[in-house]
């Protein structure tokens, strides 16, 4: 239903995106859910083309220079995230979940933060509850897996339902999205 009611904004989405950079209008990154396994996570692109090639994987950080204007006001609305729906869709991840990471930073996060594998014991979401509590971008990581763990722990419907009732109100114009 999200991918038919969002197909109008997604297509004027890329639209924008072909108009004001060069490059493809989606981007696709690998990145782990449910039991560790990868899959190909979609966004629309808001960097500049080839904008890990000297740095290998990072995080990006607020006004960093490989993001691209409209790419800024995207992240800022997370519409960049829309095509995501699509993964909902094909089955890689949920609604509800614990954001998926990078296999790269996972090898880190795995050894410096107690318990950190435990995030994979449910699927992937496109929303979670460490993200609706303000856990986004440079925000602590050991913090956001103190709300994953809540949230796998103590899953529920009615969490779920919580949770997505949150996300428009604090997803849009989040201070930690960049």
């Amino acid at each position: 239903l999200a991918i038919v009611v969002l197909a109008l904004p997604m297509m004027l989405i890329s639209l924008a995106i072909k108009l004001t950079s060069r490059g493809p209008v989606l981007f696709r990154q690998e990145r782990a859910s449910l039991a560790g396994r990868t899959f190909g996570i979609l966004k629309f692109r808001t960097m500049m083309v080839d904008a890990e090639k000297e740095t290998g994987p990072v995080m990006a950080t607020r006004g960093h220079p490989r993001v691209t204007r409209l790419g800024r006001f995207m992240r800022k609305t997370s519409l960049d995230e829309l095509p995501q729906f699509f993964n909902v869709f094909m089955g890689q991840m949920s609604l509800v979940g614990p954001r998926p990471e990078r296999p790269e930073l996972i090898q880190n996060f795995r050894h410096d933060v107690p318990r950190y594998m435990l995030r994979h014991r449910v699927k992937a979401g496109l929303t979670g509850w460490a993200q609706v509590n303000g856990l986004r971008g440079q925000t602590s990581i050991r913090k956001r897996i103190q709300y994953d763990l809540y949230y796998v722990t103590n899953w529920s419907f009615g969490l779920d339902l919580r949770i997505l009732a949150m996300t428009p109100l604090t997803f849009l114009g989040h201070a930690n999205a960049y």
